[in-house]
């Protein structure tokens, strides 16, 4: 029997695994493809594969075979039941100390269960974030690995030289923690990534019904902005789409339906922030915005019958008055995006206190300052923010980001105000504005609204003169009783 040579197993030849399994071999690896349907690897390797070390196995048996000790077995399949049916087939092949990853879009929650089943059986369980998409997995995604820390030493010289590399070759992977806290990591990326495209497409919106601008004009802007603070990917291709021409030599993108798809990570940020009680309203309203445009149908009905404000800007006629106009989208496109960021590292914060994980949040940063969808200059600022102080609350709170909104506070606050006048929707910019101005409000509203809940539930209020934890309850009409509520958060 010959020695096996396979350093790492791939099971998933979607374009995603395909691409970093090609990745793997280019980076001296030797990987062995398998997939449920076996002619998919006979065709991967006879095409794309062809000519390389790559191996195929058409079992999972065979697959187990031609790997070196420990063994290590990659899933690249779709999140949920298919994980877990992939598993139970593998597990009887593995002994002590084999490593399982999953590379997918996993639930945390799913891959806090995997590792502690797997570790029972002796086995170590990766679960890690991987994002850059087909082009990222092929030439250096990010990747965010967590689970089972046996397992890194095993895994981080394949993930470290297949990463995408910054700053003269530190790649963008490293350990985050403990249980499903890669995955975790990675759902706030892609909840911070709807955040950034929703903002995106506002300041789109601004310019294209509140300023006229067509879509050549408009990708001038976005290829001007990508120089500066906004330099990123999404920022980028937003140029070049906007500059992309169809057949028939128009933009294409003014052709594309205005309804857009989700997956569910977004989703699953924002179910996770209500439950941690974290107010990470722009991912939430970049979600719903989604849900927005799917009503499309819907939409066109209303607009024939709900009336309101033209949207074009009166003002902005002068060349002037529209460079500045310009100038506001774009500081109300940065300040909100430094509020959505704020959000999510609040997010990962009340997390890793909650499930008990030790997250280096400059060290996130870095992971996603290449390879990844939001991969931007903006996060080198982040990463430093975190080394000058690991303990800091918010970035808001930080020199640097709160010199910024001061910079940016004008220009978002006049491009909000007339959108609203002009019935343009913003609901990312608006709520990012709104989140700054409760945060940086000392005294809200709120002791109204305990009253009323004292008022009709005797859910009790706590008093400014007196010291915190100390709970009050007031009879307000004479006829209720001295009998107050539990407290309790649910």
């Amino acid at each position: 029997m010959s020695t096996p040579a396979g350093d790492i197993a791939l099971i998933g030849l979607a374009v995603m695994g395909q691409n970093l399994i090609l990745n793997m071999n280019d980076h001296g690896f030797t990987v062995v493809a398998h997939n449920r349907t076996t002619s998919k690897v006979d065709d991967f390797l006879a095409n794309e594969a062809k000519g390389t070390r790559i191996l195929g196995a058409h079992s999972i048996a065979e697959m187990v075979s031609k790997l070196k000790r420990p063994r290590r077995v990659m899933l690249m399949v779709k999140a949920g039941s298919a994980v877990d049916e992939f598993i139970a087939q593998i597990v009887p092949h593995l002994e002590p100390g084999d490593i399982i990853i999953d590379g997918g879009n996993s639930l945390y929650g799913d891959t806090n269960r995997r590792v502690k089943e797997l570790e029972s059986k002796g086995l170590l369980y990766v679960g890690t974030g991987v994002s850059g998409g087909e082009e990222g997995a092929r030439f250096g995604p990010s990747i965010m690995p967590g689970g089972s820390v046996a397992a890194w030493e095993h895994v981080k010289p394949i993930f470290q030289s297949i990463a995408a590399k910054v700053d003269g070759g530190t790649p963008c992977c490293d350990w985050v923690g403990g249980g499903g806290s890669g995955h975790y990591v990675k759902m706030v990326h892609n909840g911070i990534e709807y955040g950034d495209m929703q903002l995106i497409g506002e300041a789109y919106s601004l310019m294209r019904d509140g300023l006229g601008m067509g879509a050549d004009e408009m990708a001038g802007v976005f290829k001007t902005w990508n120089q500066g603070d906004l330099d990123s990917f999404l920022i980028e291709i937003t140029g070049n789409i906007l500059g992309f021409k169809d057949e028939d030599g128009t933009p294409l993108v003014d052709k594309i339906l205005d309804a857009a798809g989700q997956k569910g990570t977004g989703k699953w940020t924002v179910i996770d922030s209500a439950n941690l009680a974290q107010p990470v309203t722009l991912i939430a309203e970049a979600v719903f915005a989604r849900c927005v445009s799917a009503m499309k149908e819907e939409r066109v009905k209303a607009a024939r019958k709900l009336k309101g404000p033209r949207p074009a800007f009166a003002q902005a006629k002068k060349d002037a008055a529209k460079a500045a106009l310009i100038e506001d989208i774009k500081s109300a496109l940065y300040a909100s995006k430094i509020v959505s960021y704020a959000q999510g590292y609040m997010l990962m914060r009340a997390a890793a206190k909650e499930y008990g994980w030790n997250l280096n949040y400059g060290g996130i940063a870095m992971m996603w300052r290449g390879g990844c969808i939001i991969r931007s200059r903006f996060l080198g600022k982040i990463k430093d923010a975190f080394e000058a102080n690991p303990k800091l609350n918010n970035l808001l709170l930080d020199d640097y980001f709160r010199g910024e909104i001061k910079k940016s506070q004008k220009g978002w606050r006049n491009v909000v105000a007339l959108a609203v006048k002009k019935g343009i929707p913003v609901p990312a910019f608006s709520t990012a504005l709104a989140f700054f101005d409760s945060y940086r409000n000392a005294r809200l509203p709120a002791n109204l609204l305990q009253a009323q809940r004292d008022y009709f539930g005797a859910h009790t209020y706590e008093r400014v003169d007196r010291e915190r934890g100390q709970f009050f309850h007031t009879n307000w009409t004479g006829a209720g009783g001295r009998v107050s509520s539990s407290t309790y958060n649910a």
